[in-house]
Parts: C-alpha cells; sequence; structure tokens
C-alpha cells in the first residue's frame, strides 16, 4: 500500500498540479480509503467494485462525517483511481457510480467596512509584531488575495514604488494594485521590522514569524483570530474573511464582476458570482429593515 501512496503523491504533484492544500487533503483520504480496504481482507484497490464502495460510503457515514468530508473523500478516491487507470493498473474506477451527496452551501461572512477600520486599528504598529501584522491585514484587504498566497509571498513580490502586487502561482501570475495606506504599513515593516527579525532561513519570505522564519497559513490565522477578538467582532472568522470582504466591498462599490474575477485568480466566474448572491441577500436586508412598509407584515 505504501507504494501506492507514493506514486499517487508523485502523480498529483507531477502529472495533476495539485495545490499544497489539495495534495494533503487527497492524500489523507486515500491513506484512509487504503487501510480500510487492507483491514477488510483485500490488498489490492484493483480489486474494489462499486459494492465496497457504497459500503465505504456507509461505514463513514456511520462515523458521523458530515456531507461535505463524505464528498471529498469520494473525489479523492476518484482521482485515485483515474492514476490507477493512467497507472494501467486497473480499467475501472468504482468511485465513479457513487452519488455525491448533496452540499448546502455557506455563504461567507463578510465583515462591514467598520469592522474592517476595527480590525487593522488592533495591531500596536510601535512593537515588532504589530507593525508586522497591520501590513499583513492592510495588504490582505488591499488586494484579496489568499491567506497561502499570502505566506508564499518574497520581498520582489512587491513593489512599493508603483504600489503594485505581482501574485504568482502555478497557473499564473496576477498584478494587483495595493491603496496607499496599505503600502505605507508594507512599507513601515520591511525597512523597520523585517531586517530585525530575519533568520539566515527566512530567505526572500516577505513576511516572517518572530523566529525569523516563514509565517505559516496557521500562524496567520492565530493573528487575525486574536485581533478579531480584541476588536469585540462576533462574527465567525475564517482564514478568508478578508478576502471575500475585499470582493464584497468593491462589487458594492461599482466594480465588475471581471475585474474582481481577475484580482482573486478565479479561474472560472461562476465562483465569483456568489459575492453578487451575497450582494442582493444584503440589499433585501437593508430593505426589510429600512423599508417603512416593509416592516408592517
Amino acid at each position: 500500500m505504501k507504494d501506492y501512496c507514493a506514486n499517487f503523491k508523485d502523480y498529483l504533484v507531477n502529472k495533476k498540479s495539485v495545490s499544497k492544500n489539495t495534495l494533503n487533503s487527497y492524500m489523507s483520504d486515500v491513506k484512509h480509503f487504503l487501510s480500510f480496504i487492507n483491514k477488510n481482507g483485500k490488498d489490492n484497490p484493483a480489486l474494489v467494485d462499486s459494492d465496497f464502495m457504497r459500503f465505504y460510503v456507509d461505514e463513514l457515514t456511520k462515523l458521523k462525517k458530515s456531507n461535505a468530508t463524505i464528498t471529498r473523500n469520494i473525489a479523492s478516491i476518484r482521482c485515485f483511481y483515474q492514476f490507477l487507470i493512467f497507472s494501467n493498473e486497473t480499467a475501472y474506477n468504482p468511485a465513479k457510480s457513487i452519488k455525491l451527496k448533496k452540499i448546502v452551501k455557506k455563504l461567507p461572512q463578510i465583515l462591514s467596512g467598520k469592522e474592517i477600520e476595527l480590525l487593522l486599528a488592533q495591531p500596536n504598529v510601535k512593537e515588532l509584531k504589530g507593525c508586522r501584522d497591520k501590513a499583513m491585514m492592510e495588504l490582505l484587504y488591499a488586494t484579496g488575495i489568499r491567506v497561502s498566497e499570502l505566506v508564499n509571498l518574497n520581498v520582489d513580490d512587491i513593489n512599493i514604488h508603483t504600489g503594485t502586487l505581482t501574485c504568482k502561482n502555478k497557473k499564473g501570475n496576477r498584478l494587483i494594485p495595493i491603496y496607499s495606506t496599505a503600502v505605507t504599513a508594507i512599507s513601515e515593516y520591511i525597512l523597520k521590522v523585517r531586517n530585525l527579525i530575519i533568520s539566515p532561513d527566512g530567505g526572500q519570505a516577505l513576511f516572517l514569524n518572530l523566529n525569523g522564519r516563514r509565517l505559516t497559513r496557521q500562524g496567520f490565522w492565530k493573528i487575525v483570530k486574536s485581533y478579531a477578538k480584541s476588536a469585540g467582532i462576533v462574527k465567525e472568522i475564517t482564514p478568508h474573511t478578508l478576502r471575500h470582504s475585499f470582493a464584497l466591498h468593491l462589487l458594492e462599490n461599482g466594480a465588475e464582476l471581471k475585474d474582481i474575477q481577475l484580482m482573486l485568480g478565479h479561474a472560472d466566474i461562476s465562483s465569483t458570482q456568489v459575492y453578487v448572491h451575497l450582494l442582493n441577500d444584503r440589499f433585501k436586508e437593508v430593505y426589510n429593515n429600512c423599508h417603512p412598509r416593509a416592516k408592517l407584515g
């Protein structure tokens, strides 16, 4: 089974070019699945049929896994069998006939303009940590990039003079403007803090932890949660809250959906259209709360 895992990982990285997060979730799901079939007397995944797959789904359900988790597992296993077909190990994908459970997508939480101001006002910029944190949060709200993209930025990805960010990934680069307040915060961090905390392991990383190494996604997430708490924000904050707020606030103020799609790096416009639904919901809420006749019913 170890050989299957190693070869599947190589396939995901070199053939499919999946992201790090996708790689981790696929590998975790497939390892769990291979362990399950091994415990049930099979040593070759090519021997698994659709009946066994339904048995596996039933077991996940008994373990009280959510519909989203089960759906992700099936998607991971489908990809694993695509790899086996690609490798001529089998000609059959037993996960293909399994119907994916319908998932009700939760619309993302959005911070209001006032809540954004409160959040960005929390870091103490006179301290090394606060100066860094202010720069990170300002940049995230200014550009709408993903947290994974934020922590992977290098110093030369920021052009202070032109006020732009080059966000690089496997699917291509995108150039995003940065508002002046964020440019100032980033400039202050680079000039006054970064060189004081960087370690030999820091390399060209733009944002560093206090040990001088590249900050992690989890590290940033803890920072934002802490500031949200101190700002008295009771909404459920996620690592992408500033990204979602960036997108909706642009849409509210007249930005074209296509332009927002390009800045967010969405491959498909349908991913960006969720913000139209959010905007419509907010308009309905304002209407129902503020129109004098709407309150009568």
